[in-house]
């Protein structure tokens, strides 16, 4: 008989007080010994198993992803070749496209079923009786090649040392432990390696991951980038006020700014006007009177359409220094799920917050949530000064199974409020692709769930990774009810933008629940529309009700807005709303309806004396209230008509060269004869000093847009 390794040997003790623990708990479930990967049989699952219903989903829900991505690669084989009884389970129609389909998803489980490639995707993974798994107790195709030696039954390779205590576990084999999904009581928590485990939790120790090929499992919904339409020209006779919550949200460029790197054109939704010029920073003037920010306006006339004007709404948010910043009580939530498993995700979702955490000092502490099937605490809270306890716990890290996200924001969350403090940044930093697919999966519950936790006064920063699978409006919709902001991590750089250059900015929320309000003058102004937005829109009632959530700025944060103008006078016959059939029954024939209509009907259009008031052209109210406060303050900010230059500042120009940009990536019906000449000459002119270099790299990109189009 071959005798089994050292590690093997060294950990038994351990391995067996951890599966008596297990069985105690009733945690651990029976797990078959590893075989080729197939859908499993409807009979496989118990009726009343809601958790196996939505695995089995799931797993039919992959091997068609596969399909279509093998169709989309031109990959698909010979049916001949083709076992079609693999995919019985699969419930598609039988059209071409489909058959096609479940052909390709079928030849990619026999191919995985050879024995090579069953050794390639093996991550042999333990359960609590050292018995050998795949990732979340099944296979994931071209996961890192094992390289424990292979054993019917191997050792935990965890053998006794504590994170979060001292130093980092010793490792005798390159695997982790991981519990069971069955379902438990949760009456209790249950502790190995130092970490916290909860319930249903798949959390455990892990080697350094091997960066490799992206071939991990994938949502078959693949990217989805929330729908919206163009804000349009509105009469300001019809609606003189406009109002929305502000956005500091940078997201949008960093995926533009992806997609152009690889040669391709955005989705027309994937770009958001207000975060492409948001993503960059203005010389405004911060305050001085002691308020959160300040409010500065500039109006010119349009570069797209000069017989219009431009007007940009600037804020600057206080800025603190790095020394003053308050102490930070974070928890890092990290998406260690199967669709985490490429070098643009979990690995940089590691490195990104190591660089994070060597800014961190005594002031500060880190807990560090993670999950995948479930939840589970890996890293209680520790001080910012145990700096290799923190990078250790990221280190190990490594991706396999399902995606319970909503599981992992309960488990934060709660984390975050138990070591609450008033004077400090109580913030959850959730890393992740957005994709939900156990447990709360529908926005409306994800919503309600983050509103409810943001109650707690803990602030949320959501950072997105990767891509194939990029559920962009769940992650908007988490940052928008969770008061927090949303940036895309597509490389290193990023990251240390975000996390180091602007970490004030990022963790210091200095006003939250900021709402502008524009009220436009007739006599200076005709039409108006707003320049991106759409999705942050609120009803006129919504400014001076402190009920409706809004938007937050940290400090430091420079938030612009641009609106397009039509001068009073001047027709704009997209604002002009359609005609109106004649009234059938308050006509001339009837006296006391007719009468009765005509003492309803609007006053003729009222005549301007040339007073102060009507010199101006517009009135930017802002509402906010500070962060512990539930009460909004109010600050009103007039803008004259002799305000018009006709040489704007730089930071003018380059923002309108942005947002001109974004008009072209989305094809806007407003942009006239804008083209990526314009766009290029605006934003060249206008660079500044650039110290960091974004302004010379948007112009680069908007060159790659240009022979993107062209072609």
């Amino acid at each position: 008989m071959k005798a089994e390794p050292a590690a093997t040997t060294a950990a038994a003790p351990a391995m067996a007080q951890m599966a008596q623990m297990a069985a105690q708990e009733q945690m651990i479930a029976d797990q078959q010994a590893p075989t080729p990967p197939e859908l499993p049989k409807p009979e496989m699952l118990a009726e009343n198993n809601e958790g196996a219903r939505q695995e089995k989903m799931h797993e039919e829900a992959e091997l068609i992803s596969y399909a279509k991505a093998s169709l989309r690669d031109k990959k698909v084989v010979e049916p001949s070749s083709l076992d079609l009884d693999a995919l019985a389970a699969v419930r598609v129609d039988g059209n071409e496209r489909q058959l096609k389909e479940r052909e390709a998803a079928a030849s990619m489980a026999k191919r995985a079923s050879q024995p090579q490639a069953a050794a390639d995707s093996a991550t042999h993974d333990y359960d609590m009786n050292g018995n050998a798994l795949f990732n979340n107790g099944r296979m994931l195709m071209g996961a890192p090649t094992p390289t424990a030696p292979a054993a019917a039954k191997p050792a935990p390779p965890h053998t006794g040392g504590r994170m979060g205590s001292g130093g980092a576990p010793t490792q005798t084999a390159p695997a982790r432990i991981i519990a069971s999904n069955r379902e438990v009581d949760d009456s209790h928590i249950y502790r190995f390696g130092g970490g916290v485990t909860f319930p249903n939790s798949s959390v455990g120790f892990a080697p350094p991951y091997e960066p490799g090929p992206d071939h991990g499992i994938t949502s078959p919904s693949l990217d989805d980038f929330p729908e919206r339409r163009d804000n349009p020209f509105r009469r300001v006779a019809d609606q003189p006020l406009s109002t929305f919550s502000i956005d500091v949200d940078t997201a949008s460029y960093a995926v533009v700014r992806k997609f152009l790197r690889e040669g391709r054109l955005p989705p027309t939704d994937a770009v958001r006007i207000e975060e492409l010029i948001n993503y960059f920073s203005y010389d405004y003037q911060p305050p001085t009177d002691g308020r959160p920010f300040a409010a500065a306006m500039e109006l010119a006339r349009c570069p797209w359409n000069p017989a219009n004007q431009l007007v940009r709404i600037g804020i600057k948010g206080r800025e603190i220094a790095r020394a003053q910043r308050p102490p930070a009580n974070l928890v890092f939530l990290i998406d260690v799920s199967g669709s985490m498993n490429a070098p643009n995700k979990l690995p940089l979702v590691v490195r990104s917050l190591q660089t994070l955490a060597r800014e961190l000092d005594g002031r500060d502490q880190v807990a560090i949530v993670v999950y995948a099937g479930a939840a589970g605490l890996v890293l209680p809270s520790t001080n910012g000064l145990e700096r290799e306890q923190i990078l250790n716990a990221l280190g190990r890290l490594q991706a396999g199974g399902s995606t319970a996200g909503s599981q992992g924001i309960q488990l934060a969350y709660e984390i975050a409020r138990r070591q609450f403090r008033a004077e400090a940044v109580n913030r959850v930093i959730l890393c992740t692709d957005g994709d939900f697919n156990v447990g709360i999966t529908r926005r409306e519950q994800l919503e309600q769930l983050i509103a409810e936790q943001a109650k707690s006064g803990v602030f949320l920063t959501v950072l997105g990774f990767g891509m194939g699978n990029y559920k962009d409006s769940t992650l908007e919709l988490l940052s928008n009810k969770g008061n927090g902001n949303y940036a895309y991590i597509d490389d290193f750089s990023e990251a240390r933008k975000v996390l180091v250059e602007q970490m004030s900015g990022t963790l210091v929320t200095i006003a939250k629940d900021v709402k502008i309000q524009v009220e436009f003058n007739p006599a200076q102004v005709s039409a108006y529309r707003l320049l991106g937005y759409e999705n942050r829109m609120l009803r006129k009632e919504d400014f001076n009700n402190d009920r409706i959530d809004a938007g937050d700025i940290g400090a430091g944060h420079t938030v612009t807005a641009f609106y397009e103008l039509v001068p009073a006078g001047a027709r704009y016959p997209e604002a002009e709303p359609p005609p109106v059939d004649p009234l059938k029954y308050q006509a001339e024939s009837n006296p006391e309806l007719a009468a009765s209509a005509r003492r309803r009907a609007a006053p003729p259009a009222p005549v301007y004396p040339p007073t102060a008031a009507t010199a101006e052209v517009l009135t930017l109210k802002l509402r906010y209230k500070q962060p512990e406060g539930e009460v909004s303050s109010k600050l009103e900010f007039p803008l004259a008509a002799t305000s018009l230059v006709e040489n704007p500042s730089a930071d003018f120009r380059f923002a309108a060269a942005v947002a001109g940009f974004g008009m072209l990536l989305r094809q806007a019906p407003e942009r006239g004869n804008l083209n990526f000449a314009q766009v290029l000459d605006l934003a060249g002119g206008a660079l500044g000093e650039d110290n960091s270099g974004y302004r010379s790299e948007f112009v680069k990109l908007a060159r790659d847009a240009r022979s993107l189009v062209q072609q």
